[in-house]
């Protein structure tokens, strides 16, 4: 079982109608068939040290092996979302745990 654990800081100057638009198109990548288990969010009101609020979406990803990351990685789904929102991004942190 392959976690992909991807964190997005937008610009400052995106837009709420934006932000809107970025949250419905990472939804859009829970119906790429490798994907086993799909959750994105936000920053949660949790107020710890040592938790980290500061990012604007979270997408994590749970694929069956790396085979099928390497699908996800370049299945038109995640392609298009990359071409049309990546000019949003701040930052982007991934974590991939096996």
């Amino acid at each position: 079982m392959i976690a992909h654990h991807v964190l997005f800081w937008l610009k400052a100057d995106t837009t709420i109608e934006q932000k809107a638009a970025f949250l419905k198109a990472l939804k859009t990548l829970e119906n790429i068939e490798v994907v086993k288990t799909f959750h994105v969010g936000t920053p949660a009101a949790i107020e710890r040290a040592v938790v980290d609020t500061t990012y604007t979406f979270s997408l994590i990803l749970f694929f069956e092996d790396m085979a099928a990351h390497d699908v996800y990685q370049v299945h038109p789904l995640h392609k298009a979302f990359l071409d049309e929102f990546k000019i949003y991004f701040g930052k982007v942190v991934i974590y991939d745990a096996d």
